[in-house]
């Protein structure tokens, strides 16, 4: 398929995304049960169009998966507007540790008992399956600034978070597949791969996302300097957060995710000072809490604004300042996730037509989202203020996809050997699948009910 093809098939697909979204939102279809269907339909199953495979394509997937994972986690991290102090961060936390532990211990169980495989293999594959998506869940993640909702900050901040801590345990099933230094007893994995390679990425991306808050702030407010591209701002911290880490020998992922929650407490910080700052100029003009939310409603009018002079002077202002740089941030984020969201999910569809399905396992595919992850999540969330509601939906909405897809990928151009390979293939696509399908089915109607349940128990209070 020549290039010109692909640019009419890619327009028309955009096109029709772009003009059915609203509907779409309203049925219960996601988006990326369509992508997928294009992706398949352009294969060799149909058209014929492109032949991708996971063993033969294995540098480009990655990379693929690596991009769109990287926008979808600095993305992920500025949505987390929570101060570091409250509570319900320990429920991401929880979920990105414990749980993980828990689901990468029972896949490897299922996996030597049921399916017979080696016991490397078989902890890879929990490495692999293990990570949320961040990607594919914008549905049921935290979509406003002001939302406190503890299902969708665990949610957003689970997907954030396990993309990196998932890594530990995909270097530690190549390990006993020979594919990684471990070193004697787990020494050199226990230090490096887990101890240095999380902490560093969390701190580095962290400094960077607050040193250059800060720095931007300040040239904005008091230099009335460094204004708009924002676009640019967004894409060097992310490169410069993953560079920086990868260069360490820590998880980019982390330092991305880590610099996006740096970048919108920064932002917080600011805007609670000007707010508050203002409250005592204008004492009859509203509390700081109100001011803010004014602050916030304003920079979404000024961004707007085909006026470049009213973003300008939202983006120096002293008090809307840090709220626009987060929104412009945010904004533009959000448009390329979408965008990358496409063409990895095209990618996973194209790849279909070379899977060998007869290694498959379905019922593991049953097991692993009825059994393990709602287990995982209540062993990491027992005793936390959660709901049982809350905690059977994030139990359900354990979304996979192109944190799988990178992992799976990983392996493979790190020396998976070809039957290995083709098992995990199998077993790791039939789930980012079946997760597509199942979730996108299931998240309008269920997070419909869900909303409208909690809007029915603040009237009833």
């Amino acid at each position: 398929m020549d290039l010109a093809s692909w640019s009419a098939v890619a327009g028309l697909l955009l096109l029709v995304m772009a003009l059915g979204d609203s509907v779409l939102a309203r049925m219960p279809v996601s988006t990326s049960m369509l992508y997928l269907a294009v992706g398949a339909a352009a294969s060799p199953l149909w058209l014929g169009w492109v032949h991708l495979s996971a063993e033969t394509h294995a540098h480009a997937l990655e990379r693929t998966a690596e991009i769109v994972l990287l926008l979808s986690l600095f993305g992920s991290g500025l949505k987390m507007s929570l101060g570091l102090r409250d509570g319900r961060w320990l429920l991401p936390l929880r979920l990105a540790t414990l749980s993980m532990v828990v689901t990468v211990a029972l896949v490897a169980i299922v996996g030597v008992v049921g399916l017979g495989l080696s016991l490397g293999v078989a902890i890879l594959l929990g490495g692999i399956l293990a990570p949320t998506d961040p990607v594919l869940a914008s549905e049921v993640q935290v979509a406003e600034p002001t939302d406190r909702d503890r299902l969708r900050f665990a949610l957003t901040g689970e997907a954030g978070l396990n993309d990196g801590s998932a890594f530990p345990f995909v270097l530690l099933g190549l390990g006993l597949l020979g594919l990684h230094e471990l070193g004697d007893s787990l020494s050199r994995w226990i230090a490096v791969d887990v101890a240095w390679a999380v902490a560093a990425g969390i701190g580095i991306g962290a400094a960077l996302g607050t040193l250059i808050g800060r720095l931007v702030l300040f040239l904005r407010r008091t230099h009335k300097e460094a204004i708009g591209l924002d676009n640019f701002l967004a894409l060097g911290l992310i490169g410069l957060a993953y560079g920086l880490a990868s260069l360490a020998h820590a998880y980019g992922f982390l330092a991305v995710f880590a610099a996006g929650v740096a970048m919108r407490r920064v932002e917080q910080r600011a805007s609670a000072e000007a707010a508050g700052a203002a409250a005592s100029r204008a004492p009859d003009g509203g509390d700081a809490a109100s001011l803010q939310a004014r602050s916030i409603a304003h920079v979404a009018r000024a961004h707007a604004d085909p006026d470049p002079r009213r973003a300008a002077d939202a983006a120096t202002d002293p008090q809307h300042a840090p709220a626009y740089l987060a929104h412009a941030m945010l904004s533009f984020n959000d448009q390329l996730e979408r965008i990358a969201e496409v063409a990895a999910v095209l990618a996973v569809g194209t790849m279909l037509w070379a899977v060998d399905w007869s290694r498959a396992s379905w019922w593991l595919i049953a097991v692993f989202l009825i059994v393990i992850r709602p287990l995982s999540v209540l062993v990491g969330l027992a005793r936390s203020r959660t709901s049982t509601t809350q905690r059977a939906l994030i139990g359900w909405f354990g979304i996979r996809g192109i944190g799988s897809l990178y992992y799976l990928e990983y392996a493979i151009r790190h020396g998976l050997p070809g039957d290995a390979a083709a098992t995990m293939t199998a077993l790791v696509l039939s789930t980012v699948v079946a997760s597509i399908v199942l979730h996108g089915l299931s998240v309008t109607p269920l997070m419909n009910l869900y909303e409208r349940r909690k809007l029915a128990r603040r009237k009833a209070a």
